[in-house]
């Protein structure tokens, strides 16, 4: 299961080089973080139970930020116009 979270951090690696060439600074330092947090948690040796868990935890953040962003961040404004 550890080696899935190297994985993880590899791909997000590569976005982030991405983005940084895309000149989308603040993405790739979002990237960036997740690439660090993936390839961290992948040397604790958890239990494969654990890593599921902390996959579960990540992903309710991810969308509910995701959801919020996309919801009050990115609508424009109708009233008044």
């Amino acid at each position: 299961m550890e080696r899935m979270y190297r994985v993880l951090g590899f791909w997000t690696g590569i976005f982030t080089v991405m983005f940084y060439l895309g000149h989308m600074e603040t993405t790739a330092l979002i990237f960036l973080g997740q690439t660090g947090f993936f390839v961290l948690l992948s040397y604790l040796k958890l239990s494969e139970r654990m890593y599921i868990y902390v996959f579960g935890a990540y992903l309710t953040v991810f969308f509910a930020g995701f959801t919020y962003w996309s919801t009050f961040m990115m609508s424009t404004p109708v009233a008044g116009h």
